[in-house]
């Protein structure tokens, strides 16, 4: 009788535990779902932040040039270097800026008759007024002076070569540059001759006073 008991309660059991085994499946399915969903939502949050990193790196890089350019803006106004403009307006002056130095062109037209190498009367107003610019926005700073020619050949002003009357009009502007207060220690010269010219012979024709830190 306890064994007919048993066999009657068996199938049951095995019902209950296939029943078991089923409700296991469905949560281990359910679980690996949700598992799978997020491991979906931090990848995408990953996406997002490494964007968003990105983006933060971005905007610091161009912070960081825009500050180096609002320094260089107040070093230079502390210097005067980016304020060309005061050569403004003095005859046969031009003004051109290349990172620290201020390159001062005066036209050698303005400056000195053909072949010669003394200053005109009339050019030493105007490298008055380029002398008082350095004195009060350059005080201390280098200067050099630079003689460029045309490539004509030298034939009757009696320099042996365009390099000679380049040098030697670059030093008569050093000259007049420090008999107005130019410390001719802080003055070089130097002499290109027709190696720079510009295009045309009257715009080679020229002296360059480059102003330096």
């Amino acid at each position: 009788m306890r064994m007919k008991h048993l066999l009657a309660v068996g199938p049951f059991a095995l019902i209950a535990v296939l029943a078991g085994c089923d409700s296991t499946t469905d949560k281990m399915s359910l679980l690996e779902k949700e598992n799978s969903e997020l491991r979906d939502q931090l990848s995408q949050r990953d996406q997002a932040l490494e964007a968003a990193n990105s983006d933060l790196r971005e905007a610091n890089r161009m912070m960081r040039e825009q500050e180096i350019m609002f320094d260089q803006e107040l070093t230079n106004l502390a210097g005067g270097v980016s304020s060309p403009n005061a050569f403004e307006g003095i005859e046969g002056v031009t003004t051109s800026v290349s990172g620290r130095e201020v390159t001062v062109t005066v036209a050698s037209d303005v400056l000195f008759d053909s072949g010669r190498t003394s200053l005109k009367s009339n050019a030493k107003n105007s490298l008055n007024q380029v002398a008082s610019v350095i004195n009060s926005r350059y005080p201390g700073r280098s200067v050099q002076v630079i003689g460029h020619t045309d490539s004509d050949p030298i034939r009757r002003s009696g320099h042996k070569s365009n390099y000679h009357l380049g040098f030697e009009r670059g030093f008569a502007v050093r000259e007049y540059l420090i008999s107005r207060g130019i410390d001719p220690s802080n003055i070089s010269i130097t002499s290109y001759g027709p190696d720079q010219s510009l295009g045309s012979k009257s715009k080679s024709r020229r002296v360059e006073i480059v102003v330096a830190e």
